[in-house]
C-alpha cells in the first residue's frame, strides 16, 4: 500500500480545511487529484508528505503511520515532490546539473561533493528526459518546461516509492505541456506510483487510471478514471451541465450549452 487516509479531516486556525477524506493508492497505481482553486489539493498533499497531520482519521504513507512512526524528512525521501512552491525556493543561479544532483541530498543547493556514481546517475536521468543539452545553463535561463524537467529529474534522484507531480503543466503552452506530458508518461513504472495534480481534464493522461475528485475541501468521488470522468459525473461536480468527450483516451471539456448552439 502507498497511500491509505481513512476518515481523514483536517483543520488549520480553527477552520476545517479537508473533511471526511477516503484514500488507497496501491503500488503502482497512477492516479489524478482533480479539483478546482481552493478545493484542498494543497493540503491534502502537504499531509501525505507529512507537513501536516491529520486532525482526525488514519493516514499511512509507504507503510508509515502518522501518530505512531517517525516521519518528516525520512518519509519525504522516499517521495519525489514536483511543485511551483519547490521551484521558488531553489537557487536560481545554480546549473541544471546541480539541481538535479541536490536531489540526491534532498536539499535546496549542493553542499557535498556528489560521488561518481551519483553524478552518473544524474546524468543518466537527464539523458532520458531529453536535459542534458543544457546541463551547464543557469536554472535562471531555463524555460518553464525546461524548469519542470530539471524539478522531475530531481525528484528521480532518490528512486522514489511515489511521485507527486503538483500541476506541473502551469504556464506551459500546448506545445510545451504536450511534450511535458510525454516525458510524464515515460516515468511510469510498476516501482512507483504517480499522483498528477490538475484542475484540466485535457491533461489527463491514459496512465492515469485512477483519479480522485476533491471539491471544497471533501472528497467527492474516486475510483478508475473513465467511472470518474463522465458527463453526468462531472456535471454534478461542478454543478454546471458539461460533456466529456473522449479523443485517444483523453478527455476533453465542455460545457453542454456550448456544443448544443454549436
Amino acid at each position: 500500500m502507498i497511500v491509505q487516509i481513512k476518515d481523514v479531516g483536517l483543520k488549520r486556525n480553527g477552520q476545517w480545511i479537508l473533511q471526511n477524506i477516503n484514500w488507497e493508492i496501491n503500488k503502482g497505481e497512477n492516479w489524478i487529484l482533480y479539483g478546482l482553486n481552493g478545493a484542498g489539493k494543497t493540503a491534502l498533499l502537504n499531509m501525505i508528505c507529512a507537513y501536516y497531520h491529520p486532525t482526525v482519521g488514519r493516514m499511512e504513507v509507504l507503510g508509515k503511520v502518522f501518530g505512531k512512526a517517525e516521519l518528516g524528512g525520512a518519509l519525504r525521501r522516499k517521495i519525489g515532490l514536483v511543485s511551483n512552491r519547490l521551484q521558488q525556493n531553489l537557487y536560481e543561479s545554480d546549473s541544471a546539473f546541480e539541481i538535479v544532483l541536490s536531489g540526491a541530498y534532498a536539499s535546496i543547493g549542493l553542499y557535498e561533493s556528489p560521488t561518481p556514481e551519483i553524478r552518473n546517475k544524474a546524468i543518466e536521468i537527464m539523458g532520458k528526459l531529453g536535459s542534458l543539452s543544457y546541463a551547464d545553463r543557469p536554472y535562471n535561463s531555463l524555460s518553464q518546461g525546461e524548469r519542470q524537467r530539471i524539478l522531475i529529474g530531481r525528484a528521480l534522484m532518490v528512486n522514489p516509492e511515489l511521485i507527486i507531480l503538483d500541476e506541473p503543466a502551469t504556464g506551459l503552452d500546448f506545445l510545451a505541456r504536450e511534450q511535458l506530458l510525454d516525458t510524464i508518461s515515460e516515468l511510469v513504472n510498476e516501482n512507483s506510483s504517480i499522483i498528477y495534480v490538475t484542475h484540466h481534464v485535457e491533461e489527463i493522461l491514459p496512465v492515469f487510471s485512477h483519479t480522485f475528485l476533491l471539491k471544497e475541501g471533501e472528497e467527492f468521488s474516486s475510483g478508475y478514471t473513465k467511472e470518474m470522468l463522465t458527463s453526468k459525473n462531472m456535471s454534478s461536480f461542478f454543478s454546471l451541465p458539461v460533456e466529456i468527450i473522449w479523443n485517444n483516451e483523453r478527455p476533453l471539456l465542455a460545457r453542454r450549452s456550448s456544443l448544443i448552439e454549436n
